[in-house]
């Protein structure tokens, strides 16, 4: 672990401590069973604001062989995901007029649940994903990937290899990056001179006003505001031509990036959008200035919820054995004496338990089979297709609890 002294945007030595969620373990770092007499790890948890470029960022970065080489998240486990891959990709290809001599190029490509759906189109693709384990998935699925991690030096490589997308996706991965720099520049040489960015970042804007403290965990080096990203992109010569407010992941930025000399003028979203932050103060650290206590009041009042719960005889479950719970429950300091396990689809989760408070990972059959009176959603960021699933558990009288802004029965 490394700690910056300087932002990790910009450069300044000028950083405001906002908030502090103490020491924590890795929120994918699961556990086996047989693993539990093994120290677990734990690092600070500190989040940080650059007054000189916006940018909201934490103190402590992680290396990323150690997070990202075998991992446990696949997108295409979210039903909610693949419907906005596959409608995005679709208003692409018809937008840009991708065909077969065409190249769409996304870097942390995942399982490949959005590049095959340009296959599907006949569209040329090509992944990058450093997880070994998800990127065997993609290439079983037929999409050619590079296991590697991204940045200027693989960039300047593949373009040498003739590689130079028309449409260049990174989806949620920006946050992931401690050289921001470096990544991007590789995204402008990757990019043909008259190709588009398409990025996808959890957008600070949702962050502090809905209380999602449970987004900030080690993977996640930084929080974005328009403001940021976009001077980050100016930079590197790629300009904000548009801006969508989308609701993935609790409230995301879906961001188009045009170079600069082809770039049409940024449209109107832009424009509002960088109004809007500013008048609401995003760039100055007053904004911060309360998230710090009401994070410590809603950990007050999701333990007294919980364990008033418990106190009337009543079981309690969990679903999502998500990095965001992994935040959640170390924060709240609530483990096995109040939740007796974490509901997950994935069967790359399951068996395991969640770290730090060591909470099994069951399927999610035994909300059914074991019936738990109210079950926490750790995934709230995918409650409406949650809920769904599990009609039968709700028909059967179970009820759903969503932790925040403020933990109340859905």
């Amino acid at each position: 672990m490394t700690s910056i002294a300087t932002c990790r945007s910009c450069g300044s030595p000028e950083l405001d401590a906002i908030l502090s969620l103490g020491e924590t373990p890795l929120a994918n770092a699961l556990l086996r069973p047989g693993k539990l007499d093994a120290p677990e790890a734990r690092y600070p948890l500190d989040l940080l604001f650059c007054p000189a470029c916006s940018l909201v960022q934490i103190r402590e970065t992680v290396p990323p062989e150690v997070l990202f080489r075998d991992y446990v998240y696949f997108s295409s486990y979210s039903d909610t995901m693949l419907r906005h891959a596959e409608a995005l990709t679709t208003e692409l290809v018809r937008e840009r007029g991708l065909d077969g001599d065409s190249l769409a190029l996304e870097v942390a490509s995942n399982d490949g649940y959005l590049l095959q759906y340009y296959r599907r189109r006949g569209v040329q693709v090509r992944g990058i994903e450093p997880a070994r384990n998800v990127a065997r998935v993609a290439e079983e699925r037929g999409i050619p990937t590079v296991t590697e991690f991204f940045g200027q030096e693989l960039a300047g490589r593949l373009v040498r290899e003739g590689l130079r997308a028309d449409v260049l996706h990174a989806n949620n991965v920006l946050a992931h990056v401690a050289d921001l720099n470096g990544f991007v520049a590789g995204l402008r040489e990757m990019l043909s001179d008259d190709g588009l960015a398409v990025i996808e970042v959890p957008y600070l804007g949702e962050l502090v006003p809905r209380l999602e403290f449970d987004t900030i965990y080690h993977e996640h080096l930084c929080y974005f505001s328009l403001t940021a990203v976009s001077r980050l992109f100016a930079r590197h010569g790629l300009i904000a031509v548009d801006v969508e407010e989308i609701p993935l992941h609790g409230g995301s930025l879906l961001l188009r990036f045009s170079p600069e000399g082809s770039a049409p003028p940024p449209s109107a979203r832009v424009s509002a959008l960088l109004e809007r932050e500013a008048a609401l103060g995003m760039t100055r650290r007053a904004y911060y200035a309360e998230l710090a206590p009401r994070v410590l009041h809603w950990r007050e009042r999701f333990r007294a919820f919980l364990h008033d719960l418990k106190g009337c005889g009543k079981r309690i479950a969990a679903y999502g054995a998500a990095a965001k719970g992994a935040t959640l429950l170390n924060y709240a300091q609530v483990g096995t004496e109040v939740i007796d396990f974490v509901a997950d689809r994935s069967p790359v989760k399951q068996g395991c338990l969640m770290p730090g408070v060591h909470v099994p990972i069951r399927p999610p059959q035994e909300l059914v089979e074991r019936h738990p009176d109210a079950v926490v959603l750790l995934a709230w960021n995918f409650a409406d297709e949650i809920v769904a699933q599990q009609a039968a558990y709700t028909r059967a009288g179970g009820r759903f609890i969503v932790p925040v802004p403020e933990v109340a029965f859905l």
